[in-house]
């Protein structure tokens, strides 16, 4: 028999849902475009709020810089200007580039993990998964407080993840070459045993089991490496939506994170009517997310509630008659359709990386792009 979450009468007022964002940056040099581990300077070297809202990453080469709860995109926006600017003069200072790109472009040759416990610990469990080049995404957090219904988000989340995936692919460049792949960061962390897409689970109670099962076994360290697309927080009182890379853009971070909360907001609302979530087989799922990371925008995804592949344009669509409604309760309509348009014009971050690749024919004017675009808030 079909699982049907219950339905909930008591549930917190979700007219409205806070977000925040995480992003995770690239430290590269600015003649070779190697990754520089230069974290920690870049680190000591920001002050008040951006020093508060920064954090120390799983590569001497990277940085993570994360938002207060914002009630609104333009709050966010602001948040995110604001910090990558600040990461930006101290990468500078610090004799390297800040870029927001999904995976390492040409090479990182210092691949030791930062001298933290933990951080050891996964280099012990996992060998050299734990060493490979590093890779950024962009993580949203949506406020919702009810542990239950975020589990049955969550379910309803698979099916409509790929086509997220899709619109943030940000890193076809690995080892200074176009790897075919839209997303390139999505097919490194394939080699994580705890990274993928979210299993369907019956209710929180099963999602606990589970995970204590995986821990046990090994699989994971604790509970903090579900590393699933979307997943409740371990952290926070949200559901976390983590399957795109970072975007080089701040709109493309400030598109994503509205897209989520509108999708969140909508599911929780079938939810608490009792809508049952579709449970798509697991193997269909992974083929979704492989086919999106693998074309982007440009090709075809699987449509996971139809079956078979259609035009990613079309699905991209059909998200939006979605969930519609809750971008004009949130207020954020107008800007999702410009953005849209803007991507429908210049493409992913993906697509204009290979623009730049063909055009100049040299990657240093692909690295020269994205250390603009970052550094354009």
């Amino acid at each position: 028999m079909a699982y049907r979450p219950t339905v909930v009468d008591t549930a917190p007022d979700l007219s409205t849902l806070t977000l925040g964002v995480e992003e995770e940056y690239l430290l590269l040099d600015p003649d070779s475009g190697r990754n520089l581990p230069v974290a920690d300077q870049v680190l000591a070297a920001l002050r008040g709020p951006a020093r508060d809202q920064s954090r120390q990453e799983f590569r001497h080469s990277m940085v993570e810089m994360v938002t207060p709860v914002c009630a609104d995109l333009t709050e966010l926006r602001g948040h995110l200007v604001s910090l990558r600017r600040s990461a930006a003069e101290a990468a500078t200072a610090a004799g390297a580039r800040l870029v927001a790109v999904g995976a390492t472009p040409v090479a990182e040759p210092h691949r030791t993990v930062p001298d933290e416990p933990r951080y050891h610990a996964m280099s012990r469990r996992y060998g050299p998964v734990a060493h490979d080049p590093a890779v950024c995404g962009c993580h949203v957090h949506v406020g919702l407080p009810d542990r239950e219904m975020a589990v049955q988000v969550c379910n309803h989340l698979r099916v409509w993840l790929p086509v997220v995936q899709a619109i943030t692919t940000n890193s076809p460049l690995h080892d200074g070459y176009d790897t075919g792949h839209a997303s390139w960061r999505s097919m490194q962390l394939e080699r994580w045993p705890s990274i993928g897409p979210t299993p369907y689970f019956d209710s929180a109670a099963d999602y606990d089991r589970t995970v204590d099962e995986l821990i046990a076994a090994g699989i994971m360290l604790d509970a903090a490496m579900v590393y699933w697309y979307a997943r409740p927080s371990s952290t926070y009182p949200t559901v976390e939506v983590r399957v795109g890379d970072v975007g080089t853009e701040v709109d493309d971070a400030v598109l994503v994170a509205a897209l989520v909360r509108s999708l969140v907001a909508t599911l929780a609302d079938d939810v608490r009517a009792g809508v049952t979530a579709p449970n798509v087989r697991d193997c269909l799922v992974a083929a979704a997310h492989w086919r999106a990371a693998h074309d982007g925008l440009d090709g075809e995804l699987i449509d996971l509630r139809a079956g078979g592949t259609r035009p990613a344009w079309a699905l991209v669509d059909e998200l939006m008659a979605v969930i519609a409604p809750a971008l004009l309760r949130h207020g954020d309509l107008g800007y999702v359709l410009a953005q849209l348009a803007r991507l429908r014009r210049d493409g992913t971050g993906a697509t204009r990386q290979r623009r730049v690749l063909e055009r100049a024919g040299d990657l240093h004017a692909v690295l020269g792009d994205l250390v603009a675009r970052t550094a354009a808030a």
